[in-house]
């Protein structure tokens, strides 16, 4: 059997801390996603999403485009809610709102 050569990605992994910051910026581009894909479907600007949510427009800018931001799930809901979004936690079939 040939002995398989680590991909760059499976060398990351291995690294304990390389593996918690590859974890901690997939989360906040994930998020940067959703937020900018829900923007899009509801036809929401960030001045808008601003005013609704009460978050400001350069935290909102920031978060579009990756800039590092350290957001509390208090903001993460006041941006999803104008949107149509709910925080939940989900284990299985059990799904319980983080907001209101």
């Amino acid at each position: 059997m040939k002995n398989k050569k680590k991909t760059t990605f499976d060398r990351i992994m291995s690294d304990a801390e390389q593996k918690k910051k590859f974890e901690k910026e997939y989360a906040q581009f994930l998020f940067s996603e959703l937020l900018l894909e829900a923007m899009k479907e509801e036809h929401v600007s960030v001045r808008e999403l601003a005013e609704k949510s009460g978050i400001s427009t350069s935290i909102i800018q920031n978060m579009r485009s990756m800039k590092s931001t350290n957001i509390t799930m208090k903001t993460m809901a006041s941006l999803l809610k104008p949107l149509g979004y709910k925080l939940v936690a989900q284990k299985g079939r059990k799904t319980v709102p983080l907001t209101g």
